[in-house]
Parts: structure tokens; C-alpha cells; sequence
């Protein structure tokens, strides 16, 4: 099987890491973004942030407490963000989601959860008929809360730790394009102050909204 051209190119990035599991591909990354430009992206989400939301409820209420920020692409500082993670991946940045930004406050949590679409789920056609699934997510801590929202995957017993600038990137599919449960997991609850993130997920197709 070739080797998979986003792997080759997150493995050279400088300073990166990679879980160590044939189960997923997960890499993590310290210092990614500059305390500035984390900053900068938290005041935007405490501008613009509403409730968060899940695509296919499953009648909990409390399974998404956070708040969400969609970040505009005009903004120079989203767009640098977005051209950064570009260059680290190599994936085409037509093929990505706008940038979001979550806003966790003492006990918000996303429980255990996957970022693909169920294909068999009520609102499957809605989000994938015109771009597909996702396929990759990046995700970057913004700040350290006093206390929780750690970021668990279970399937490998990988617990990862908010740090200002910190990215973590994984593939939400196996190596054979299937789709990947041990993806699985979980935005722990806040227990002390609040934590930022924001994410960026892509997908098969040309992002076309």
C-alpha cells in the first residue's frame, strides 16, 4: 500500500509526535501556534461564540455542553491559521471546513464522540452530499485551563493535556479509507477556568457551501 502523503508530511514537521498505535494515526504537536495568535483566536470566540450542537442527536442533552465560534476566513489572523495548517498537512485547503473555534466553561465536556458522519445516521445527506465525509481533523488548544478538559481517546489509552499552542492531528479513517471508531473520543469536562480550542476538519471533496 503507498504511504499515505498527509502522514509522510506530518511526520517531518519539526518537534512532532506520533502516538504509537497501529488503531489510529494521531500526532501531536507542541508550540504549534504563537501565544499571540491563540490569544487573538479566543477573543474572537468570546466575541461570536453560541451553543455548541451534534448533527445526529441521540436524545442527551448534556452530551455537547460547550459553546462554538465560527471563525471567519476574511480575518488575517484565521487566515494564517488556516494557511499554517496547510502547509503542515499538505492537505488542500479548498478541502477544509471553515475554521471553528469551542469554548469550554467549568463542567462543559463533548462526551465520547467521533468527528465522521455515521453513514447510516438521520442526517447523513444533509452534511456529505456535497463534500463527503471527514477524513482529517486538526485541532489546537488555545490556552491551559486551572484544571480538566483533557482530550482522551480511549481505544489507545491516550490522555492529552491543554497546552497553549498545541496541535493535535489525527485521520479519521483507516489506512484502507474506512472509516476509523477507534477515533473515539472524548473533550473532558472543564473542572477549573476555561478552555479554547479551535478544530478544522476536511474532507473527500471540495469544501462547497
Amino acid at each position: 500500500m503507498a504511504s499515505d502523503p498527509v502522514v509522510t508530511r506530518l511526520a517531518a514537521q519539526p518537534g512532532i509526535q506520533r502516538v504509537p498505535s497501529p488503531k489510529l494515526t494521531l500526532f501531536i504537536r507542541r508550540d504549534f501556534l504563537d501565544a499571540a495568535t491563540c490569544a487573538a483566536l479566543v477573543a474572537q470566540i468570546d466575541a461570536h461564540r453560541r451553543p455548541s450542537t451534534i448533527s445526529d442527536s441521540n436524545g442527551d442533552a448534556a452530551f455537547r455542553t460547550s459553546e462554538t465560534c465560527d471563525l471567519p476566513a476574511s480575518d488575517l489572523v484565521v487566515a494564517q491559521v488556516d494557511a499554517w495548517l496547510a502547509d503542515a498537512t499538505g492537505l488542500d485547503p479548498a478541502y477544509g471546513e471553515p475554521l471553528q473555534g469551542q469554548r469550554y466553561a467549568v463542567g462543559q465536556e463533548f462526551k465520547a464522540h467521533t468527528d465522521y458522519f455515521e453513514p447510516n445516521g438521520v442526517d447523513y445527506d444533509r452534511y456529505c452530499r456535497v463534500a463527503g465525509n471527514r477524513t482529517w481533523t486538526a485541532m489546537v488548544y488555545l490556552n491551559v485551563p486551572e484544571a480538566g478538559g483533557a482530550t482522551r481517546f480511549k481505544a489507545v489509552d491516550k490522555t492529552i493535556q491543554p497546552e497553549t499552542g498545541k496541535l493535535v492531528c489525527w485521520n479519521n479513517r483507516r489506512p484502507d479509507g474506512s472509516l476509523n471508531p477507534a477515533t473515539l473520543h472524548h473533550g473532558m469536562k472543564v473542572r477549573a477556568g476555561v478552555k479554547y480550542v479551535i478544530t478544522k476538519w476536511y474532507r473527500e471533496r471540495p469544501w462547497g457551501w
